[in-house]
């Protein structure tokens, strides 16, 4: 049986080395390549064509959100397993968003690490018991406020105030001085809404904010 092919991407050498660990004691898996930021992800997996990517979200040179966008988007046959420290709603639906299979957190057992692997190169969707719970909490809440129509229920609350202040045609800057926030938590959000209305600028994200009334 053809051995599943994994690249890691993860600018943490422990947690690497762990992984090698890991794969070596796995018959039927692989080490393709390592990545230590997101630019080097999407470079390798693309030079590689490994048949799934162990990828973590907050690298240096390029987040792993946009890399697993990219990869998914040019090779549509690489299954992406976030395997990351966040369990924040952002990241988990930025990720899924942006075309990975599963989500897990790196406090996983190995052997729980190992069936996720197989589960995404077999083509399921997997998710940690956190992480599951959190989905099936977020689409309660769909459920429960559908009656309101609330706009964009995928967004934060704080996101769905800087989508109105993008609908006035309000600059970063003057978003962040409106909300008493940093400059970098309007990218950061600006960025997280990009990616959850499915917009590639702030004319498309504007254009669909004001359609919805906002």
């Amino acid at each position: 049986m053809d051995r599943i092919t994994i690249l890691i991407a993860d600018d943490s050498a422990p947690f690497r080395e762990g992984m090698r660990a890991m794969l070596r004691r796995e018959t039927e898996l692989a080490l393709s390549g390592e990545a230590t930021s997101g630019a080097e992800a999407v470079r390798l997996a693309a030079r590689l064509q490994p048949d799934v990517v162990l990828m973590d979200l907050h690298m240096p040179g390029g987040n792993g959100i946009e890399a697993t966008r990219i990869i998914v988007a040019q090779s549509p046959h690489i299954r992406v397993l976030v395997l990351t420290m966040f369990e924040d709603d952002d990241s988990v639906f930025s990720a899924l968003q942006a075309g990975a299979r599963g989500y897990i957190l790196k406090g996983a057992d190995k052997s729980e690490i190992v069936r996720a692997i197989r589960a995404v190169h077999s083509g399921e969707a997997i998710f940690g018991p956190l992480i599951a719970q959190r989905l099936m909490g977020y689409f309660a809440g769909l459920r429960r406020a559908g009656a309101t129509a609330i706009p964009f229920p995928e967004l934060t609350e704080r996101e769905r105030e800087v989508l109105t202040l993008i609908a006035r045609s309000r600059t970063n800057q003057e978003i962040a001085a409106d909300l008493v926030v940093s400059l970098k938590t309007v990218r950061n959000h600006v960025s997280n809404i990009f990616a959850k209305l499915q917009v590639a600028d702030r004319a498309q994200a504007m254009d669909a904010a004001r359609k919805a009334g906002l």
